[in-house]
């Protein structure tokens, strides 16, 4: 590092003058950040250095609305590619290093051989409150962003969980698969009776063919959505019964509505339901 400095009167214009020895002394502080600094570039378009001065510049400045506003920009900007918050905990802890390293050659070069007390504890306050206040935003605008993300996705799994199939305007089919858990028929109860209303449903096929399991507690709450299915004036039909899950509900003493028709397979309900013209259904 150089011996060097450009004094200036203010310490922000003392990190501008001194540009190259901030940098320099910040690498040497963030011994695992400075091998990445490319690769977060690269990949997220996030130059570490440049970021690292306006940071610096904002804390001595004391520009707290702006220094919030960089954090929440940056906690997206990690969160929508995905980089390593580990990395940008020790990159902010090495600039705050920088920050108290360049505040002590600052107060060097204006002759006083130490802070007065007062000045002194002012300024660890400001400096390390305004620090802590970047990192507590970004990760706050990190963690939000990642939660809007999963809820995205969740919204996206539960229309995918519950496919409502039109087949003409009041029938429509319900292929289920896979794992019927608690989460998942309350989803199913949500998605179906507001799917009947909307799309006006006279008769919904549920085909149970693909479903690999089925708990006891489970079985009750989709016999109750079959009355509601039913109350919402829908005939639910039921296929593609398997016998494991026929057995659970015979042990158990569940039962279906009179009003429940239950066919073997789906092709066979299709059949039974739609009018075929001239080998195409209408």
């Amino acid at each position: 590092m150089g011996t060097e400095f450009i004094n200036k009167e203010d310490i922000a214009g003392f990190i501008s003058a001194n540009r190259e020895n901030f940098k320099e002394k910040l690498l040497s502080e963030a011994v695992t950040v400075r091998n990445k600094i490319n690769d977060i570039l690269e990949k997220g378009n996030i130059d570490l250095l440049k970021n690292a001065e306006r940071l610096a510049l904002y804390i001595a400045r004391n520009m707290e609305d702006e220094l919030v506003e960089f954090a929440k920009i940056e906690g997206i900007a990690w969160a929508q590619h995905s980089l390593t918050v580990a990395f940008k905990l020790e990159w902010v802890h090495a600039i705050r290093r920088t920050l108290w390293y360049f505040l002590y050659q600052y107060d060097k070069l204006n002759g006083e051989e130490e802070f007065k007390r007062k000045k002194f504890f002012d300024m660890e306050k400001r400096i390390n409150d305004r620090v802590d206040q970047f990192l507590n935003t970004f990760f706050i605008s990190y963690s939000d962003y990642k939660d809007q993300q999963l809820m995205s996705q969740r919204q996206l799994v539960e229309n995918l969980s519950v496919p409502i199939i039109p087949i003409n305007s009041s029938i429509a089919v319900l292929p289920l698969i896979g794992m019927m858990d608690t989460y998942r028929i309350n989803t199913l109860e949500e998605k179906v009776l507001v799917g009947i209303g909307n799309m006006r449903i006279q008769t919904l096929i549920i085909d149970l063919s693909g479903i690999a399991e089925m708990e006891l507690d489970v079985i009750v709450q989709f016999e109750k959505i079959l009355n509601g299915i039913q109350m919402m004036g829908c005939k639910p039909v039921l296929t593609g019964l398997r016998v494991d899950l026929v057995r659970k509900m015979i042990n158990a003493g569940v039962s279906f509505d009179s009003e429940v028709a239950t066919k073997g397979t789906l092709q066979q309900t299709l059949t039974e339901h739609l009018v075929l013209d001239n080998g195409h259904y209408q």
